[in-house]
């Protein structure tokens, strides 16, 4: 569960757990990178700072197609937090300006939908408000649809930690090229990078095939997830120590990184866990299967996807296990940035396996994209938010988990190349009998 106080469902009471998980499979390899911190990206400017050795725009490597939404912390006059963004596709921009940033915006993130939090419907309205205020950058994301339709691949590298819901962006309707009200995520090719400390990555490099076996760990409550990777070659875990061990040696080819637990978040580093694991102790494990097979590595954990800014202990660095994954040599990194439904995460797991099956050329973000387009699909109108109480004042119960289950759809977030693909490598027969949980 989450490392957040409980305190008893407000409106969803009795309606059973509310997991943490998040998996997914894809990436591609990762580029050369000086060391950024979040002061050398704290003003945006066109020669970006801390990318690389070569004074160099960040869009300069981009092919046709590719669009990078680029974000950053600042402040506004009064000192209050802020961001800014500048977006490239092509000879199509877009950029806040510098004398108007746009503050910080607590209240549209998924880590809210919480047991304890806000009412689904509630953090939805409010990252439409969010959109609709922010007309610029909608008018820039329809520009580059309207150019590259399907091909479009939309990279948005946040530096803020202020877990800003990039996939809900509210797409304004354009009738003259009809378009309607849609979320990002559910229309557009979308993956995420973030600054890679203490390493000399850029913006990823080229696609990676992450080929090979599944090489995990299952928490108890989550032995189930390990069903259905069966048909593949497959080495699963129950204990973090002997998971980690493998993670330390590489080699039988790891395609996939997986981990089923639950995950916790707080307000600095030693508060970020996944299983019985603080972020420091991952950290300092060597992972030499990621470096040498650039594996995918998917976080089913509550939270995994969230971050702090490392003032605590004494750094200007953001740090989450996406950095750290990325930093270890990860081919790609699929985290959540909420807490997430089993049943949710669970059709996420087996969708993805079984398109990757099916489609083994095909990217793991565009399973994602599928994955929300259908939950946007089942939801209906964007417009449409059912309302928090019937008309006796009552909580509309079912309203509400039909919006939680959206937003479910929405807190999956994939750090890596949008090209990036997964090929599981196919179970002997002559082991058939063998594998297993140990």
């Amino acid at each position: 569960m989450g490392g957040e106080a409980q305190h008893g469902a407000r409106w969803l009471s009795g309606t059973g757990p509310m997991v943490r998980r998040a998996s997914l499979p894809g990436l591609k390899e990762a580029a050369r990178r000086a060391p950024a911190s979040l002061r050398n990206l704290r003003r945006p400017r066109e020669a970006a700072s801390g990318v690389g050795g070569a004074a160099a725009h960040p869009y300069q490597r981009l092919q046709d197609g590719d669009a990078l939404l680029y974000v950053v912390r600042a402040q506004d006059s009064a000192g209050h937090d802020a961001y800014r963004v500048t977006g490239w596709c092509g000879d199509l921009k877009v950029h806040t300006a510098a004398e108007s940033p746009r503050l910080r915006a607590p209240g549209v993130g998924l880590g809210n939908a919480r047991r304890d939090g806000e009412y689904p419907a509630d953090i939805l309205h409010g990252i439409h408000l969010w959109s609709r205020n922010q007309r610029e950058l909608g008018s820039w994301f329809n520009d580059i649809r309207a150019r590259h339709g399907a091909a479009l691949r939309l990279l948005v590298w946040d530096d803020t930690g202020y877990e800003l819901p990039w996939e809900l962006f509210l797409l304004p309707a354009d009738a003259a090229r009809g378009f309607q009200e849609a979320w990002l995520g559910a229309q557009v090719v979308t993956a995420r990078w973030t600054t890679v400390h203490d390493s000399g990555h850029d913006l990823p490099r080229g696609t990676t095939d992450c080929r090979g076996r599944v090489l995990g760990y299952l928490h108890h409550e989550m032995a189930d997830d390990g069903r259905v990777f069966h048909p593949y070659a497959h080495q699963l875990h129950a204990k973090m120590t002997a998971f980690l061990q493998d993670l330390d040696t590489p080699g039988e080819p790891t395609g996939l990184v997986y981990m089923g637990c639950h995950g916790t978040y707080g307000d600095s580093v030693p508060r970020l866990t996944l299983g019985n694991r603080t972020w420091a102790e991952l950290d300092g494990q060597a992972m030499d299967t990621l470096r040498t097979d650039r594996s995918l590595v998917c976080l089913n954990a509550c939270h995994s996807g969230r971050a702090v800014l490392n003032r605590a202990q004494g750094e200007q660095a953001l740090r989450g296990f996406a950095e750290l994954f990325l930093r270890k040599g990860a081919g790609g990194c699929i985290v959540t940035v909420g807490q997430v439904g089993d049943e949710e995460a669970r059709a996420l797991v087996r969708g993805l396996v079984e398109q990757v099956a099916e489609h083994p050329h095909s990217p793991v973000t565009r399973t994602l994209l599928a994955f929300r387009a259908r939950a946007a699909e089942e939801f209906g109108a964007p417009s449409a938010v059912p309302p928090i109480r019937d008309d006796d004042g009552k909580v509309d119960k079912l309203g509400q988990k039909r919006v939680l289950r959206l937003l479910y759809a929405f807190m999956f977030h994939y750090y890596g190349h949008p090209l990036t693909t997964l090929r599981l490598a196919a179970r002997e027969p002559r082991n058939a009998e063998e594998g297993g949980t140990r």
